[in-house]
């Protein structure tokens, strides 16, 4: 698991001030102090499962005393009727984790399973399809986590770990070279050790980025996969590339094999339709 859980310690504590309170106070007034059971996680749909680690870390920050037992694993195809997992030990504990864990694993399970669809589409190519900052907010650590238990791989995780020039930047920075020059001089002020990446429009564009060094990726926006292919052919490996910009299932293998590197895709994160699962108890 990549989440680093101290920062999971964080985001539950946050969830559960903003959903439990100052009490479950149904749970309070309806079962009795103590009461142990089991809940069962059931499959009501099919895709590609996760969450199941991060679930079981949320159990355990709630309370060190439930038992998970796991029968499924993160990444794993699903169909209704499965059992993800039992989780055993306090009653009270248990709803008190339930929605959060349910919330969570849904949305991940629906971003897994979407990647897949994709990470499908590029079998045999060595293009790689990416994820976007198009996320929910404070959810972006899982979001991501599940591309990669869905087959896809991460793009910057925020706006501190790369320098991402875009149209946006271009325009206000005054043009292409003017743009890379400044972020050349940024990253040696501050010693930064970032990679400098630059989006560009047109082959006007393309050719005034491969006139300039120490840029290290590019992006191509709203290209047609014949015009990626011609782009790819024209930077000849000396950066990495990157197509981007409305590729759907039924388009991204044509830009695959146009040859580019990376493919990044808002709607793996975006528009997602979340699994249906269920969290089934049993009093012990």
């Amino acid at each position: 698991m990549a989440v680093e859980l101290i920062e999971l310690k964080k985001f539950v504590e946050l969830a559960l001030v903003e959903d439990v309170g100052n009490g479950d106070h149904t749970s309070l007034s309806t079962i009795a102090e103590g009461t142990q059971g089991e809940a069962k996680l059931l499959v009501k749909d099919t895709g590609i499962l996760a969450g199941v680690d991060i679930a079981i870390h949320i159990f355990e920050i709630i309370d060190s005393a439930l038992v998970v037992e796991a029968n499924l694993k993160d990444g794993q195809e699903i169909k209704s009727g499965d059992i993800a997992f039992m989780v055993r030990g306090s009653v009270h504990s248990i709803l008190k984790a339930e929605r959060l864990v349910l919330n969570i694993m849904q949305r991940m399970s629906g971003i897994a399973t979407r990647t897949q669809q994709y990470a499908q589409q590029l079998e045999g190519t060595h293009t790689k399809v990416l994820d976007t900052r198009k996320t929910t907010p404070l959810l972006r650590f899982l979001e991501k986590e599940a591309v990669l238990i869905g087959g896809g791989a991460n793009h910057r995780f925020g706006l501190y770990d790369m320098i991402l020039i875009k149209d946006n930047h271009v325009d206000y920075a005054g043009g292409i070279t003017h743009a890379i020059q400044q972020a050349q001089r940024y990253k040696a002020m501050h010693n930064l050790t970032i990679p400098i990446e630059i989006e560009v429009r047109n082959f006007a564009e393309l050719e005034e980025v491969l006139a300039n060094a120490h840029v290290d990726r590019v992006m191509f926006d709203n290209f047609t996969p014949e015009d990626v292919h011609a782009a790819v052919e024209l930077v000849d490996g000396r950066l990495v590339t990157e197509a981007s910009g409305g590729i759907t299932l039924d388009t991204i293998r044509a830009y695959a094999l146009a040859g580019v590197d990376f493919i990044s895709v808002g709607a793996l994160t975006h528009s997602v339709k979340s699994l249906d699962l269920s969290l089934k108890a049993h009093v012990l």
